[in-house]
This record gives structure tokens, sequence and C-alpha cells, in this order.
């Protein structure tokens, strides 16, 4: 009997790295996952360990290799997504990296992006690149760790290293140090590459001081990236499709049109909006980025950028301890009538658009004695909705349609914190039938290269509702829980 296709989709994600099988259908097989820790050097600076993630990936994937052997599937190909803008600096020769990777939402760079903006580099830099000036983008922190690690600049210059952000280096690994390759929605977030020329850019490789040597390939999302080695993962599979987490995401909500919106609630809230084969800039410092690059042609996207969403749970888990599990967050906030007008606005490593300030730090606004630790559970909860009001206002203020949302990440298997995020955006919302969409656009992009799917999209079943959520709010009320929030955002902002 021969043996069903399927599609190996490896996400590496800020807090796991998790690899999926997908049927020839389109459908889950089996996943596994594992956490890793998370180093807090100093303050506002987040890192991880390359090595965490480079194993756990390998872990994961041989689970469902050995899976897929045990159940009579084939895998035909793999798709790669991935936290985008983490920075890994590594020797070309050993892949050894010289320092841990720097996190997306590590801060430590705001000085020197803060003295950009001042000499006037914000405008080249959104014109280019769509981007900010902000630690949040790679460019910087590369520069910080050539500058910090002993021979690093000097090494970097004589090309005996290599930049990539995570699919670059988890693809070097995975080959066997035969391909130093990236796509062009992870090179769009670099600070470094022009969107809109689709190429490295010398002038901002000069602003921001990284050597060219250092760069990968930039290919499209659907491409060869080089053929996993049997050495890693126990046989060679070739590596299709790859895309940033929240452009696999829009992929597997089938955010194709114009005017598709989709919001993902991972560690972090990222919003995204299909504007087609417009680079569109925005007032409001959205950011525009690359959708996806399919056979050498650009869509691109508006998009919103919330750093703290799941990781704010978290933070109530492992360091309040207020909870023992993520998921008993929905009956505590469900059994209080109100929020008891208590406000958490997460600033823990700045706060991003459209505020984008670095220095902002998390704050809890209207305790009283009567508060307890259900009211500081659904400030947290209340928080990711309310910042996601924010992003949507600012993009319809930039001429964006907004006739719906879509959402999906671990977060919105919360039915409480879906009823209130439709009620204070003020817009019908549809869950995704597969809640792993980054997962899935992943396998959509490779599959469809390998032959397994006749299309990107996948079938209507996987994007449709599995249900439905509508706004139920008083407009008064809302009115008056937005204004809490505003209030509570000014008193956090430091850069007024």
């Amino acid at each position: 009997m021969p043996l069903k296709p399927c599609v190996l989709a490896i996400d590496q994600g800020t807090t796991s790295s998790r690899s999926m099988l997908f049927d020839e259908g389109g459908n889950p097989i089996a996943s596994a996952q594992r956490e890793f820790k998370q180093h807090y050097p100093a303050a506002g600076w987040v890192e991880h360990s390359p090595h965490d993630i480079v194993n756990t990936v390998v872990e994961t994937a041989r689970e469902m290799l050995a899976h897929a052997d045990e159940n009579g599937y084939r895998v035909a190909a793999i798709g790669v997504t991935n936290q985008r803008e983490t920075t890994i600096v590594w020797d070309r020769k050993t892949g050894e990296p010289i320092y841990n990777a720097i996190v997306w939402q590590d801060r430590r760079t705001a000085d020197r992006c803060a003295q950009l903006r001042d000499s006037g580099a914000q405008s080249d830099v959104v014109e280019r690149t769509g981007l900010l000036v902000d630690p949040y983008f790679s460019a910087s922190k590369i520069s910080w760790i050539l500058d910090n690690v002993s021979g690093a600049r000097a090494r970097a210059k004589r090309g005996e290293l290599a930049f990539g952000t995570v699919d670059s280096y988890l693809i070097y690994h995975l080959t066997g140090g035969a391909k130093r390759v990236t796509d062009a929605t992870n090179a769009s977030r670099t600070s470094v590459f022009n969107i809109t020329r689709q190429t490295w850019d010398d002038e901002l490789l000069r602003l921001f001081d990284v050597p060219g040597l250092l760069l990968p390939d930039v290919l499209d999302c659907i491409d060869d990236f080089g053929m996993a080695s049997s050495k890693v993962l126990g046989e060679a599979i070739p590596i299709f499709g790859v895309a940033g987490d929240q452009q696999a995401a829009a992929i597997g909500q089938g955010c194709f049109e114009v005017g598709d919106v989709k919001s993902t609630y991972g560690t972090g809230c990222f919003v995204l909006s299909n504007t087609g084969t417009k680079k569109l800039t925005s007032k409001n410092k959205m950011l525009s980025t690359i959708a996806y690059r399919l056979s050498g042609k650009t869509t691109y996207a508006l998009e919103g950028s919330i750093f703290i969403a799941g990781a704010g749970v978290q933070w109530l888990r492992d360091e309040l301890q207020l909870v023992e599990r993520a998921s008993e967050t929905e009956a505590l906030a469900r059994g209080l009538e109100n929020n008891g007008g208590v406000y958490l606005v997460p600033a823990f490593t700045g706060l991003g658009a459209p505020h984008w300030d670095p220095d902002a730090r998390g704050a809890i606004f209207g305790l009283t004695r009567g508060s307890g630790k259900a009211h500081i559970a659904r400030a947290t909860l209340e928080s990711v909705c309310y910042q996601t009001n924010d992003l949507l206002d600012a993009m319809q203020d930039d001429g964006v349609p907004m006739r719906s949302l879509k959402i999906d990440g671990g977060m919105v298997a919360n039915n409480w914190l879906a009823q209130f995020l439709t009620d204070i955006v003020n817009l019908p919302i549809t869950r995704a039938k597969v809640a792993e969409t980054t997962a899935l656009g992943a396998a959509r992009l490779a599959g469809y290269k390998a032959g397994v799917y006749d299309t990107i999209a996948a079938p209507e079943s996987n994007v449709e509702a599995s249900n439905r959520f509508d706004p139920a709010m008083h407009a008064d009320l809302r009115r008056d829980l937005l204004a809490g929030w505003q209030n509570a955002v000014e008193r956090t902002l430091t850069s007024k």
C-alpha cells in the first residue's frame, strides 16, 4: 500500500518550538511542542540560547517523522515559520553562535535607535523598509552584537560570520551548513532590506553599521531552501516554504484579498491587513511590510504589533503565580461582573504600535483594597483587546477597510476573551477552525511546491469559523472602558 503524502511544518516561536504534520487535505495529523528557557540578563533585555532553538526544533521534528512513519505517511516537504526579528550571529564554518539570540522583544538598543531618529534617519528608513527606527527590528541588534563581542566586527568584515533571523539559522543547521538563505518576509523585518527594490540596501547597511558579508540570500516564500540532512532529522527532506510567523498566519487564514485582516494572539499580538501590490505608508506608525512574495511578485501588508499578549498570561502564571494554568484566566474573568476599574498596561518591554515607546514600563491602575487576583487576571486579558482596538483604529484611519476580523493563536481558545474582543473592536470576529494557522500557512507553502496541494490557499473548511462572535456590548459601556484604557496608557507613556 503506497504511503500517504503529508507536510511537516516547523513553527519556531518565542517561547516554544512546535512541529506539526498536515495531511493532503490540509488537516492537522499530529503535533509536538517543547518550551525553552527565556533569559533576561538586564531590564528590557530578552535572549534565547540558539542551541535551545535548534534542539527543540530537531526533537519535535524527529518525533513527527516517527509518527508519520508509524502511521503510513511520507513527508514530502518541510515548511518553516518563525519568530521574526530575533537576531543570531554565528560562525559560518562551525555554525556556532557568537552570542545568544537577541529576541524581538529586546530593548537594549533603544538609545542607539533614539540617536538615529534624532539625526533624521527615520523618514528614509520608513521609505525604504516600511519600518520605524526601533529596537524591535534586527539591524540595531546585529550592530550591538558586533560591537559587544570581542573581535566580532573584524571577523564580520572578513566574511567569517553570518547573520540570520531564526529561519535562516534553522535552515543552516537543518541542511548541515549547506544553505545560508532567508525569505522575503523575514528579510523585510531587518531594517536593512529595501521592500520596494527587493534587495539588501547599501545605504541602510551603512546607517546601521552592518557589513553586507553577513547577510543571507533572499528567496521567495516558495522556493528551494535546501535539503534537510538525514544526519540531522534521520531522513533527507526538501525545505520548500518559509515565511515569518505573522505572514504565515495570514496565509493560513486565507488573507489573499485586499482588506483581509487577521490578528494572531501568541506571545505578542500582531494585526496584519493585506494591501495588495501597493505599499501603503501609514500616518499612524503602522508598519508597511511584505505579506508574501511568490514567483517574484510581492504582496504588501500593513501591520500593527503588540509586544505583550500571551506573554502577559505567562507572567500571571510564572512570576506572580496567580494561576497554575493559562486556561484558568477565563473562569477568573468571567466570575467578575466588571473590571472594578482595574487596568493593566503590559509595557514590560516598552509599548509597540501605535505608541512606539521603548522606555515605557508595565503598570497597573485602579487597585483598591477589594481588588484581587481575578481583577488582575481580567485586566491582563482586557489589555490585549484594548491594544487590538488601538491598532484597528489606526489602520482604519490609514484607509484600510474593516468589515470583520479573523483571529487565531493560543489565547483565542478563551471564549470570554473572544467575546470581549468583538465587543471592544465592535466588529464581527471569526475564529479559525485550525487554531495553529501559522503552522498551516507554512505547510501550505511547502506542500504546494511539493505537489501535495493544488493551491496555496487552504480549503474553506480550514479557514471557516468554528465560532463566530458578534458585538453585544452597549455603546456607552464600550466608550467608558476605552476611556479608562486611554487614561491608563497616557499615564504610562514616557514619550509624550
